[in-house]
């Protein structure tokens, strides 16, 4: 659209992770892991249906249509744009040319964008554990799954095998989940998951899986043993690097295989940028759209432009859900020293009826001496859609005093957000803890 003549090459399909084994998928999966409780729940509200039954394999179908759609739809945009599309491998021969499918291109400018993929564990049998990119095509619903890992996708695929019915158990060689988020969206996380039926194994690793009749036997590093039909390796994710002909043309990168690159996305080599996951900075997919249009407009349109990393929004579709954006009270502790902590946990007013025990917990981290809100953590239903508003006033430099101004909507959850008044007492460490 800025005039300049572009070619893509994908080896795979169009719309990278997020679209085919990502965000997408993983967003259809948790509405649908959600319709067993829902059913039931409904009862409270004089609803009677049958008990439910899950036809797996038509999810699987349903959301393999949904995902063709949507490469239809990145295919028009390219075509309808003028972009070359070439459907194989593309790998650099120097600064300027590269192979691709066995056909030499030259470009004047190159940019890598070829993301991440799932890392597992090397271990003996570990050929008969999936990764996330596997989980979106199996043929039928494990009845006993196994996660390790303790990141984002490992609660969200524990939650979703959970919620379809699989007796799941998640292994963390740490002793709380999802480290870098705020301690109290990780320890309420945990207590909601185990309520809802997940298992837990703390401080422990897989140390082998035996194929055996009937399962899969997997031994642990603490010495149990225990058997499972599926384990998912939900560990995180390496750059794709390798094998593109980064080294042979001079391109840094750092120990873990992430390209190095400045604020512009430019990398050692003059002509050659790259962005998104493959640099290892947020991995998250409006990021990455981010940052290549920031890029197309310094390349092309002569701006300036750099991306602003602070405040980014994010959501886990755990269950329940998280949302967050800014500071851990941890970080704002350390970096404002003197801060206000302002949380509330309750039962959201729908399970006054179903008699769920589900607690939702909002929490606000303020700077106390400029007023200035620079944390807010939400563990949840419709935790990710909320969260987005408050992504808005956190850009905005909103203050305390703003939210406490604000009307709630009445009754939601999302008003409690302007209507928590009392600050909790400060921890005599200055320190949330682990």
């Amino acid at each position: 659209s800025y005039g300049a003549k572009v070619a893509i090459a994908e080896e795979r399909f169009l719309g990278g992770t997020c679209v085919n084994v990502g965000c997408i998928p993983k967003k259809l999966f948790s509405y649908g892991s959600h319709y067993r409780d829902s059913g039931r729940e409904a009862a409270a509200y004089g609803w009677d249906f049958a008990e439910p039954a899950l036809d797996w394999s038509r999810l699987i179908e349903n959301k393999n249509k949904e995902i063709e759609r949507l490469n239809g739809i990145y295919s028009n945009l390219l075509s309808n744009a003028g972009v070359t599309l070439y459907e194989a491998r593309a790998t650099l021969s120097d600064a300027h040319t590269l192979c691709v499918g066995g056909k030499k291109v030259t470009a004047e400018k190159i940019l890598i964008a070829t993301g991440g993929k799932p890392s597992r564990d090397n271990i003996l049998g570990t050929e008969y554990a999936i990764v996330a990119d596997d989980a979106f095509y199996l043929e039928e619903l494990p009845k006993r799954v196994l996660v390790a890992g303790g990141g984002y996708i490992a609660v969200e695929f524990a939650g979703i095998f959970n919620g379809f019915g699989a007796d799941t158990t998640l292994v963390y060689r740490r002793e709380m989940i999802l480290r870098g988020f705020d301690i109290d969206v990780r320890r309420h996380l945990a207590a909601e998951m185990e309520k809802k039926g997940v298992k837990f194994i703390w401080n422990s690793v897989i140390q082998r899986i035996d194929k055996v009749e009937g399962g899969l036997d997997v031994s642990f590093s603490d010495g149990a043993k225990a058997q499972y039909d599926q384990v998912l390796f939900a560990i995180g994710r390496v750059p794709n690097t390798s094998n593109l002909g980064l080294e042979k043309v001079g391109v840094e990168m750092n120990e873990n295989g992430a390209i190095v690159v400045d604020d512009y996305y430019q990398t050692s080599v003059e002509n050659i940028y790259a962005l998104g996951d493959i640099i290892d900075r947020y991995q998250l997919t409006p990021v990455a759209i981010g940052e290549a249009m920031r890029l197309a407009s310094n390349l092309f349109k002569g701006t300036n432009d750099k991306m602003d990393y602070a405040d980014i929004p994010t959501a886990v579709f755990s269950d329940p859900p998280i949302g967050t954006v800014g500071l851990t009270e941890e970080e704002a502790r350390t970096k404002y020293g003197e801060v206000e902590i302002y949380r509330t946990v309750f039962r959201a007013l729908k399970d006054t009826l179903t008699g769920s025990s589900e607690q939702t917990m909002m929490k606000l981290i303020v700077d106390k001496p400029s007023d200035r809100v620079v944390g807010c953590h939400m563990v949840g239903p419709e935790a990710g859609e909320i969260t987005q508003g408050l992504g808005i006033a956190m850009k905005c430099g909103a203050t305390k005093a703003q939210f406490d101004a604000t009307v709630g909507i009445h009754p939601t959850a999302a008003e409690e957000f302007v209507t928590m008044r009392e600050s909790i007492p400060s921890p005599a460490s200055g320190s949330p803890g682990e």
